[in-house]
């Protein structure tokens, strides 16, 4: 079995290159779409948002209003609050998930896509050195990562130069949030550079999967002899 941590700013391209491993046989997951889960109504954190947030966070059909929330964790300075509702029960999933995969497949490569890898105080006991075995940083520079952010949260939709100047701003507010990339990328064991194509960022991953694979059946044939 191979843990590893997949990273990098906001618009970097790192659920791209999620998705490229996901094609060679990795198991993706996506911490993101994990706490998008969690936020659900009936869910724990779900209760626990609405009761540190109030009604305002709260749509009519009883859904989250996620952009409601956004402005008050980002643009209102309670991330931190947001954090530490959302951050353990998204990473005490991840950890169940991997665990369900590795009980079947002993060689897995297992791969958690975050954006806040380093960042969250949240990790528990050994922070994210204990939950990875290695770490992959996806980077790219700031003005790429923003053209992506207003790309993708226009949905194609051609924007006025208001709209734009907006999302410009939110994007670069968000990035602000993140620790320093630099910084990120001296805890990691691989980089992907990602300022052109896809398949360019393509050829890095296909030329990084079979590295991951061998250390994954390393270590599930270090684990059967431990075993025997």
């Amino acid at each position: 079995m191979l843990r590893v941590g997949l990273t990098g700013g906001l618009g970097s391209g790192k659920s791209t290159a999620a998705r490229m491993f996901a094609e060679h046989g990795a198991y993706v997951f996506s911490a993101d779409e994990i706490a998008r889960g969690l936020m659900e109504p009936g869910e724990d954190v779900y209760a626990a948002i609405v009761t540190q947030f109030g009604s305002a966070v709260v749509k009519q059909d009883g859904s989250l209003d996620r952009p409601a929330l956004a402005r008050l964790a980002f643009a209102g300075g309670r991330l931190e609050e947001l954090e530490a509702i959302v951050h353990p029960a998204t990473i005490a999933r991840q950890t169940e998930l991997i665990e369900e995969v590795v009980s079947r497949d002993r060689n897995a490569v297992t791969i958690v896509e975050s954006a806040l890898l380093f960042e969250t105080k949240h990790c528990g006991e050994g922070g994210w050195q204990k939950r990875f075995d290695r770490i992959i940083f996806v980077q790219a520079t700031e003005e790429r990562k923003i053209a992506r952010f207003i790309a993708r949260t226009s949905s194609g939709r051609t924007l006025s130069s208001e709209e734009r100047m907006a999302l410009e701003a939110d994007g670069r507010q968000r990035l602000a949030q993140q620790a320093d990339g630099g910084r990120n990328a001296a805890h990691c064991d691989y980089q992907l550079t990602n300022d052109g194509s896809p398949d360019q960022l393509r050829v890095q991953v296909d030329a990084l999967w079979p590295e991951l694979e061998r250390l994954a059946r390393d270590s599930g044939a270090a684990e059967a002899r431990y075993n025997s």
